[in-house]
């Protein structure tokens, strides 16, 4: 039984989205918002075809805005402190509450995300959200909050600039200033709150560490850090004697979306969290709902074991790492080989290695066919086979990925960068095709798309079926195999393998074919017990390698960008 997570990532706000206007800076009226009951039993069950096992709903908690809801009684945003039309996910507004762009009908929007958790169980996956620890929107105020809930920031001693039981860090005495030359929703969009103030006093640090009243432009100004107690501004260490307030605040909120049947939680930024903290949560958590899982957002891989074995993290983003090894290698940067991967498991994780989440896009990154990355979805092949088969921790694909998402111009705060905009109303021109005005059925998609779109749901079936691939031991074959005729170093060679299966892994990141006899071992074969003549069957094609005395090898073509899953 495969206990290998396979992720699906996808932003409800622009999954369903079957407007095309796509205007620069466009209002939700202009370039239309997916809705939670766009994901319906139909896109879901595409979506678990495809081999996932888990899906991420990115942005779903309410986060501030430009858009007006006050007419069913939300308090309206000032833009001044707002990142795009749509506004950042990641600037949370309030933490018991869902996005009302997302609900068809707003006054429901929690029992909609309720429906959205059990139509996903329904479909036989599981449901991770967004847990935003570090930062909150500047416009943070719960009103759905449960009764007793004290509000973040509710019971702070605004006078001092630290206390340990302060949920915020203060500047005393000095305004917040919104930063120069910041033009909310662009030159075309109008707001009484448009005046490039924003009243907040005393000013409050903001979410990337800046102890200012006047962060930059650059800087997350539209956020305010919260305070864990740990740290003072300085950065000195403070020794608590008992868990702040906030602790107990943000356990409440993980319980209950958790009570909801969520069941698992993607964590933002876990780093500029400390690990006390974590340290204190998670096995609460765990202990209160079995099969809670956490993931972490880490790019610090000197603190990846602190954060899995102090903090209690099941899973951490390997970005540091295999990713951006895999990058360099699909890019053909100079001087990239694929002992940069042996590098990201003998030293980097080293111990923890199925621990580690596997991806080649997700909302942070540029897209793999944007020109800023390899230009080409095709070429993600040999980095997704790996990707997906190195380890038993979980792979993430992007909502997109799958049929080559480009992320082409700018659309509004996002500039035209490769990534796919969180921050403005917008839509995935590539996906549209596969959604095809929601029947889901992929009928416009382009020959190619077809075919890339079968790639990855043949990857992710094979892996998540072979109790190899998910459960079995790895064997590092590049040194057996280094001074083998048509070996480079843009193959990359391992093997996989249980009792009962065995599987030799082997990409090609060149721009041509290559032909290599593979050879095994001595000690894997024997391990294997394995002799003789050998049959190996392709995974993905199905293609069959047979060898007439395994100690010689196993002679195969490695096609360009390509690679082999061969099963014994």
């Amino acid at each position: 039984m495969s206990n290998k997570l396979i992720i699906y990532q996808l932003l409800p706000r622009l999954f369903g989205n079957c407007n095309t206007t796509n205007k620069y800076y466009g209002s939700v009226e202009e370039n239309g918002v997916g809705k939670l009951k766009d994901i319906n039993g139909k896109a879901l069950a595409a979506i678990k075809a495809m081999g996932f096992t888990h899906i991420w709903y990115t942005g779903v908690i309410e986060h501030a805005t430009m858009t007006d809801h006050s007419a069913i009684g939300i308090k309206p945003d000032d833009p001044d402190v707002v990142k795009g039309r749509a506004g950042s996910p990641y600037a949370i507004k309030d933490y018991y509450d869902i996005a009302t762009d997302l609900a068809v009908d707003p006054e429901f929007r929690i029992s909609e995300f309720k429906e959205l958790v059990g139509r996903t169980h329904k479909a036989g996956m599981k449901v991770i959200i967004d847990f935003v620890p570090n930062h909150v929107a500047r416009t943070y105020g719960s009103d759905v909050k449960p009764d007793g809930v004290r509000d973040i920031g509710a019971d702070d001693d605004t006078s001092v600039a630290y206390s340990p039981v302060n949920d915020f860090y203060y500047i005393p005495g000095q305004h917040f200033q919104v930063p120069q030359g910041y033009d909310p929703g662009g030159d075309g969009f109008t707001s009484p709150l448009k005046d490039g103030k924003f009243d907040e006093y005393p000013a409050k640090a903001t979410g990337n560490d800046v102890f200012s009243a006047t962060p930059s432009i650059n800087d997350w100004f539209e956020t305010i850090k919260l305070n864990y107690g740990v740290y003072r501004p300085d950065g000195q260490k403070n020794e608590l004697s008992e868990p702040p307030p906030l602790w107990y605040k943000m356990k409440h909120i993980l319980s209950y979306w958790a009570d909801m049947g969520v069941d698992g939680f993607r964590c933002d930024m876990i780093e500029m969290v400390p690990v006390e903290f974590w340290a204190w949560l998670t096995p609460q958590m765990k202990q209160a709902y079995p099969g809670l899982i956490f993931i972490g957002e880490a790019y610090d891989k000197n603190q990846y074991s602190n954060y899995v074995h102090n903090g209690g993290f099941d899973y951490l983003y390997d970005k540091v790492g295999l990713y951006d090894a895999i990058r360099r290698l699909t890019c053909n940067d100079y001087g990239a080989n694929t002992w940069e991967i042996n590098a990201v498991w003998n030293h980097h994780t080293r111990g923890i290695d199925e621990h580690m989440l596997r991806f080649m896009e997700n909302h942070d990154e540029q897209r793999i066919a944007s020109r800023f990355f390899a230009g080409d979805a095709m070429l993600a092949i040999p980095g997704m086979i790996i990707s997906a088969t190195l380890n038993k921790g979980p792979v993430m694909i992007y909502a997109g990925q799958e049929v080559g998402e480009p992320a082409l111009g700018a659309q509004g705060f996002s500039g035209d960068d490769g990534r796919t905009t969180i921050f403005d109303y917008c839509n995935l021109p590539e996906l549209q095709k596969w959604v095809n005005n929601g029947t889901y059925d992929g009928a416009r998609l382009s020959a190619d798309q077809q075919q890339l779109r079968e790639f990855y749901i043949k990857l992710l079936n094979v892996t998540a079926q072979s109790d190899a691939l998910s459960n079995g031991d790895f064997y590092e074959l590049m040194i057996a195999n280094e001074c083998q005729p048509g070996f480079d170093t843009k193959l990359y060679i391992y093997a996989r393998y249980t009792a009962h299966e065995k599987v030799v892994v082997a990409v090609n990141f060149n721009n041509e074919e290559r032909h290599v006899t593979i050879q095994l071992p001595a000690d894997l074969l024997q391990k294997w017990e394995m002799n003789g003549a050998v049959t190996f069957t392709d995974m993905l094609t199905d293609s069959v390698f047979y060898t007439h005395d395994i100690n010689a090898g196993i002679s195969v073509t490695l096609n360009a960008m390509h690679g082999l899953l061969l099963k014994s």
